[in-house]
């Protein structure tokens, strides 16, 4: 059964920090305003700046994850490790700087997948475009050789990884494949895809089983985030495609903001922009 999600931050007023961050002073309050709405879950956020409050950290903001989801309803299935989009060990030249970035890649994501046991998370999804981007047969190879060592130790635990890329669809799923770990998966993003020109039906239809996230966004080709509609994702030909391939897995809003002060009024628009074509094409 699809489960309809929020990115965090999309429920707080921006207040210049851009269009995705995590919401320090009302990240409990946005569980709250989500159930209101009618969502079923929550994707976290996980960044460098500020980790150290970020309530994933810590054994009390974990207590306090657990309280608040007990209290709500609203579930926490996915993080997105946007550290990995600022601190990339593969991006820094020098030597030593790589290897100590390497070093903390690999303690941070082993504590996020310690803590999303701990929480029953099953998904940490790693986004690996833009300034993180493995489209170079070099960091591909850098990216898996680190992967694999994070994995070697969790053959007995249920965490996936989620890799969200600009790769194109056939190349994605070969990437994916290479790893031989089922724990690996690909998380697709709808308006990265129509900003990448990809072919809608032809990604969902070759990554198939593989697809274990969604986004839901709207971009222009070469371009930027736009109102749900407003963009080149061809939405009808998305949720043909995803029925076809018996997706029944989240369905995450990272749309475009609104503006400061409207946030619970965008998300239920774009709450009902999607519910409209799901009433369409997958019943």
């Amino acid at each position: 059964m699809l489960k309809f999600g929020i990115m965090q931050g999309r429920l707080t007023e921006s207040k210049s920090r851009g269009i995705q961050f995590f919401p320090f002073e009302n990240w409990k309050g946005e569980f709250k305003i989500a159930g209101e709405i009618g969502l079923d879950e929550m994707e976290f956020i996980f960044d460098y700046d500020g980790f150290k409050n970020n309530p994933l950290w810590n054994e009390e903001g974990v207590k306090e994850i657990r309280e608040i989801k007990k209290d709500t309803g609203i579930n926490i299935n996915s993080i997105c490790f946007d550290y990995f989009m600022s601190r990339a060990f593969f991006n820094t030249a020098s030597k030593e700087n790589k290897k100590n970035l390497y070093q903390e890649n690999k303690m941070f994501l082993e504590k996020l997948i310690k803590t999303s046991k701990d929480l029953d998370i099953r998904l940490i999804e790693i986004p690996l475009v833009d300034d993180s981007s493995i489209r170079s047969h070099r960091k591909k190879e850098m990216f898996r050789d680190f992967l694999l060592d994070v994995l070697k130790d969790q053959i007995n635990e249920d965490i996936f990884l989620g890799l969200e890329t600009d790769l194109p669809p056939y190349e994605f799923k070969q990437y994916i494949e290479s790893f031989g770990s089922p724990l690996v998966k690909a998380n697709y993003d709808t308006g990265n895809s129509s900003a990448l020109g990809y072919n809608v039906r032809e990604e969902i239809t070759v990554l198939g089983g593989l697809i274990f996230n969604i986004h839901i966004k709207d971009r222009v080709l070469k371009g930027g985030t736009v109102r749900l509609g407003e963009g080149d994702a061809d939405f009808k030909e998305f949720f043909k495609s995803i029925k076809d391939i018996n997706y029944d897995g989240s369905l995450i809003l990272q749309a475009a903001r609104g503006s400061d002060g409207h946030e619970r009024k965008t998300i239920q628009e774009q709450l009902n922009f999607i519910k409209e074509y799901i009433n369409k094409f997958y019943k």
